[in-house]
């Protein structure tokens, strides 16, 4: 299939014009759009090391590129947080969670999930499928869940998120990326965070990301590598 081809598949299932303003997402770099694609390897994050595919391969990424790779690059990412069915999805899923709203309805970052969960049923299921959540304001094993705020990857980093989630009464916000002044922040309005990881939070979305290239009859390979490694 045509690299050109394969684009206005992408575009027409995840648009461009749906991305934060000053996001880069798209091709990262000038290629031959009439190059014949054999393959597609799907990353979070694209490293020099990891630029040596042939040409006959197409690299997607979730995050930019901090550098412009040889092999042709494709990415994806603000427009796949937003979009429904996409990386926030992918995430409520993971967790068995029922979408309901956008939790940012300016951007529409983030959704707002409803659960039947006590809080200890939904500690088990976040503990199921990511090992290294933190929480900051643990509540009651028995309190009901009923209305949880999801954003994959940053959402735990921007403290107007987190007066978000308080103005709108949610019971807790999962996301990523929670600092010391987001915790404090969260202390101090009584609002529960669990931060899974930037990177882990967004992992589901990168399948679910793969499930729709699968539609491209092209081979398929999720390279899943942590930027991040525990010190031994």
């Amino acid at each position: 299939m045509k690299l050109k081809e394969i684009i206005e598949f992408l575009d027409k299932k995840v648009p461009e014009n749906l991305a934060l303003s000053f996001d880069s997402v798209g091709l990262a770099g000038k290629y031959n759009l009439d190059l014949d694609i054999e393959s597609i390897k799907i990353f979070m994050d694209l490293l020099p090391e990891d630029d040596k595919f042939n040409k006959q391969t197409l690299i997607v990424t979730h995050h930019p590129p901090l550098f412009e790779p040889k092999t042709p690059t494709y990415t994806i990412h603000s427009n796949w947080d937003i979009i429904e069915g996409g990386a926030n999805e992918a995430l409520a899923e993971t967790l068995k969670l029922t979408v309901i709203d956008y939790f940012d309805k300016k951007t529409n970052i983030g959704r707002i999930c409803k659960s039947n969960y006590t809080f200890k049923k939904l500690k088990e299921a976040i503990l199921d499928n990511f090992e290294n959540a933190r929480a900051v304001n643990t509540i009651d094993d028995e309190k009901e869940m009923k209305n949880i705020g999801i954003i994959s990857g940053f959402g735990l980093k921007n403290p107007e998120y987190i007066k978000l989630a308080k103005n709108q009464n949610l019971d807790l916000l999962i996301s990523g990326d929670l600092c010391q002044e987001t915790a404090i922040l969260a202390k101090n309005l009584q609002i529960t965070l669990i931060d899974l990881g930037h990177h882990e939070s967004e992992v589901p979305g990168l399948y679910k990301l793969a499930n729709l290239l699968n539609e491209l009859n092209i081979a398929i390979e999720i390279i899943d590598k942590k930027p991040i490694e525990k010190l031994m």
